[in-house]
């Protein structure tokens, strides 16, 4: 099988860009902005003297601008001062009334001062009476909640000893039906005794169950590992050696 022709023919860009000849412009061209008509000096001139003299017609608005804002200024002034002196005036007058008033209050005051500090001593006895009934109440009733909670707790502890108690009786009796119906020609032993040696042999026994089931599922993953890397070694093998049998 022969490989398939690619190639593209080159172009010379100025080769064809001599062959399409001149582009038409659309527009103005540099000689025309060259070619376009320009003032003389004198007109320059003349147009710069016009610009600094500036119109007759804008000078006298100027003027006559500056003429009204002076008025405007004159009539705020007058009123700000008549208003300056209109406010000191008043409080000239706010001033000896507030002196007269304090005078006539402190006379008053001398009198009253006497009778206000023994009502402040009245209002410090009753406040000092209702501080001692609010702390009475607030401590019986802290006795009482402290009651309450030691009550509850002392009911639920006796509810988990129950409980505990009553699970440790049922596994005892399940242990010694299973005994009976297992070994029914031996003879009863104590009752206690044997409850008591059957539910720790059966608590041991489950302990080393979980244990044995903890290792055969660690060996179980470990040899899943093992085989995945097998696996993973002979694929990379296989590669290998294809790929050297393909260079020969």
């Amino acid at each position: 099988m022969g490989k398939r022709d690619n190639r593209v023919a080159y172009m010379n860009p100025i080769a064809m860009a001599r062959w399409r000849g001149p582009t038409q412009s659309v527009g103005p061209t540099i000689q025309d902005y060259l070619n376009r008509p320009r003032p003389t000096w004198e007109e320059v001139k003349k147009q710069l003297e016009n610009k600094k003299t500036g119109s007759k017609a804008l000078a006298e608005f100027e003027e006559k601008m500056n003429e009204n804002w002076k008025k405007e200024l004159e009539k705020s002034r007058e009123k700000l001062l008549s208003g300056n002196e209109s406010s000191s005036k008043k409080r000239e007058r706010k001033r000896k009334k507030k002196k007269k008033s304090c005078r006539s209050s402190s006379s008053s005051s001398s009198d009253s001062s006497s009778s206000s500090s023994d009502s402040e001593d009245e209002e410090k006895k009753q406040g000092k009476k209702r501080k001692k009934k609010k702390n009475r109440s607030y401590k019986s009733s802290q006795s009482s909640t402290y009651e309450s909670e030691s009550e509850s707790k002392e009911s639920v502890k006796k509810k988990k000893k129950s409980k505990d108690e009553t699970e440790k009786e049922k596994d005892i009796r399940s242990l010694s039906k299973k005994r009976k119906k297992s070994y029914p020609d031996d003879k009863p032993l104590s009752s206690e005794s044997s409850s008591e040696s059957d539910y720790e042999e059966d608590v041991q026994a489950k302990k080393k169950r979980r244990c044995e089931e903890r290792e055969q599922a660690k060996e179980k993953v470990k040899k899943k590992k093992k085989k995945k890397q097998h696996k993973k070694r002979s694929k990379k093998k296989k590669k290998k050696s294809g790929s050297s049998h393909k260079s020969r």
